[in-house]
């Protein structure tokens, strides 16, 4: 059987001829009478695709559509591709559903053909957005979540669900790269994710930060108990794991250290507890690693303003210990701080920068879905290209701004064509980019 499609009715016929229609073309069909039997099937079921009548009792399609959405943003899933069902032809009606966010509309009575046509598309154009959401967020080496994507994914999970975020160091690793190459580094790497993966449970979320840095957040790892079964655990597994790779006479002192700290779900910011479950990874480093060091935080918990601490502690606490090869992407108010002490700089000691803004226009045969995916994509693209002293922000959904720092200026037309150019060779039609440019520097030069 192909794809799910649920089906949501409240007129037994509809569902009747609408579920016989997608069978055919060997589609598995759930039939749902309401939208409130919907949103109890998701919960335990996650279809491909949804059509959802929208003048039904009690809770109609918006109101359901709504509802879904709240439900997929609790849960922490993707969501699901949504197509609205309807006899009216207002057009009032379609473009409130459109700007809520549903995919498409088929008309009632049914036409097979219609039907099943707009339902593939719909599909289709889900998979290439999944494919392109997979990409963008995946560690291409072990599967996990890439860094920028865990990091976000814990920022909501710590200010709303109570668990044990997690910092995991591989402790000896550069060895492996030394003595048996880079190769059977990336196997070690591979070998840990599966590791960590099998050990933490299935609603775990779990990332690999760069080089042999991970984090994860648990809601099944809630005890120090547990925390010090799972450290016993991967450490065993990983170091069996090794000597199969490279031989029982491996004598590199491999393992992993633990830093965790308990959270409570009630709006605690990410980047305290993170600075926690840091603190006590840096403990398990400096006392014999292949260990586990919990630190138990209530609620609203926050570093001491009286912790004292030298300086050497302060340099790692701080530093980022797996250097990204890529430009330094911010948030709004991040960038407008580190924006200002740049400028102050190349005016200070006469260097000069470049601020590009790239604004991102929707094609003629794009649809929204496609566009929305595209400008996301081209965010991931220029990460990637830019280099890693250069600074990006997302200003809104279709515009990004640059700053290249400490740049030639012969040099930033070329770079400019570049980003342009390595963009448009598989993506023309999706986007066009348009672009705005304004030099920064000393006025005295």
């Amino acid at each position: 059987m192909g794809r799910h499609i649920a089906i949501v009715d409240d007129d037994p016929i509809n569902l009747k001829i609408a579920g016989k229609m997608l069978a055919k073309h060997e589609m598995k069909v759930s039939c749902i009478p309401s939208g409130k039997a919907l949103l109890s099937f998701v919960k335990n079921n996650t279809p491909d695709l949804i059509l959802l009548d929208i003048l039904m009792p009690e809770m109609d399609g918006f109101e359901t559509y709504g509802k879904l959405k709240e439900y997929e943003e609790e849960a922490g899933i993707d969501e699901i591709p949504v197509v609205f069902l309807t006899a009216d032809s207002d057009k009032q009606t379609e473009a409130r559903g459109f700007d809520l966010g549903v995919d498409d509309f088929v008309r009632k009575p049914f036409d097979p053909d219609v039907l099943v046509k707009r339902v593939n598309k719909v599909l289709e154009r889900q998979a290439q957005i999944n494919k392109y959401h997979k990409e963008a967020t995946t560690d291409k080496l072990t599967g996990l979540l890439n860094k920028g994507a865990a990091n976000e994914r814990f920022g909501q999970l710590v200010k709303e669900k109570a668990g044990m975020l997690m910092m995991i160091d591989l402790d000896s690793f550069k060895l492996v790269n030394d003595l048996y190459g880079h190769d059977m580094g990336d196997e070690i790497l591979i070998s840990f994710a599966e590791i960590i993966k099998a050990e933490l449970g299935e609603n775990d979320v779990i990332g690999r930060m760069g080089g042999d840095e991970f984090s994860a957040f648990s809601v099944s790892v809630l005890s120090e108990d547990c925390l010090k079964a799972v450290s016993e655990e991967v450490n065993s597994k990983l170091l069996a794991r090794a000597k199969e790779l490279m031989g029982d006479q491996m004598d590199i002192p491999l393992g992993a250290s633990i830093g965790a700290v308990m959270v409570m779900g009630n709006g605690q910011e990410y980047s305290e507890m993170i600075k926690l479950a840091d603190k006590s990874l840096y403990n398990v480093k400096q006392n014999g690693k292949h260990g586990y060091e919990l630190y138990v935080a209530g609620a609203g918990a926050k570093i001491s303003l009286n912790d004292r601490i030298d300086l050497r502690s302060l340099s790692m606490l701080f530093s980022e210990r797996n250097i990204s090869n890529t430009a330094l992407r911010l948030s709004k108010d991040d960038f407008v701080a580190v924006y200002r002490f740049v400028t102050r700089y190349i005016m200070r000691y006469s260097k000069l920068a470049c601020k590009l803004l790239f604004t991102l226009d929707q094609g003629t045969s794009t649809s929204d879905s496609e566009y929305a995916a595209a400008c996301e994509d081209f965010g991931v693209h220029l990460d990637n290209i830019l280099r890693k002293s250069d600074l990006i922000m997302r200003y809104n959904d279709s515009q990004y701004f640059i700053m290249l720092t400490d740049v030639k200026e012969e040099a930033i037309q070329h770079i400019t064509d570049h980003i342009i150019d390595k963009w448009t060779k598989g993506n023309s039609h999706v986007i066009t980019i348009s672009y705005e440019m304004e030099l920064m520097k000393n006025e005295d030069m």
